[in-house]
């Protein structure tokens, strides 16, 4: 699902999107049986160009990990690759275990290039973002916090997300030297419920 944009170049087609999540799947699934993952170099140009992406998994509607790059970095299904590992043990949450592999969701959102706005303050920032649509990056020196856009189903009111972004960037209020970026992400996903993994090897 395409949250914010149209289809443009660079963005992963459904076909596209449904191998990167299997990619994400088949990660998680072999670090969970004690195997290190060696993902096959895919076909599609798409997804051997440098790309960002957020790995989220939940069990049950409740987060297990959710771990992303900002920046296009490697390849995208390199990306991915390390993203969905490292959403298995995000240092917010408690490991990933195969107990969670049966009820576990994994979602995959690839990032647009983020665009800056012309924000002076917090008012002028929650006027021009689009509910729904806008991934949101803040940025002043060492600090940096993203919310995707996801994240507006639980924070709908444009100042709620502002203020909660800036609590989780560690920002007290806002400050004249924060930076504003505006992003879209498509997002796919493979949900439960999944077979039991079979003995660790």
């Amino acid at each position: 699902m395409v949250v914010g944009e149209p289809l443009r170049n660079g963005v992963p087609t459904p076909e596209e999107g449904a191998a990167l999540v299997a990619l994400a799947v088949a990660v998680v699934a072999s670090r969970l049986q004690g195997q290190q993952p060696h993902p096959g170099v895919p076909e599609s140009a798409r997804l051997r160009a440098p790309g960002a992406s957020f790995v989220t998994l939940e069990r049950n509607g409740h987060l297990r990990g959710c771990i992303g790059t900002l920046d296009a970095q490697r390849p995208l299904y390199l990306d991915v690759t390390r993203n969905a590992l490292k959403a298995m043990a995000d240092p917010r949450l408690p490991p990933v275990t195969a107990t969670d592999w049966p009820e576990l969701a994994v979602k995959v959102a690839v990032l647009t290039l983020p665009s800056p706005i012309a924000a002076a303050d917090r008012t002028e920032l929650a006027a021009v973002l689009r509910p729904g649509i806008d991934g949101l990056i803040l940025a002043e020196g060492a600090l940096r916090a993203t919310f995707l856009p996801a994240v507006w189903a639980k924070l709908p009111d444009p100042y709620e997300f502002v203020d909660a972004l800036l609590a989780k960037g560690g920002w007290a209020a806002w400050s004249g030297g924060i930076q504003a970026f505006r992003y879209a992400s498509i997002d796919f996903a493979d949900h439960s419920p999944r077979v039991p993994l079979g003995p660790v090897s």
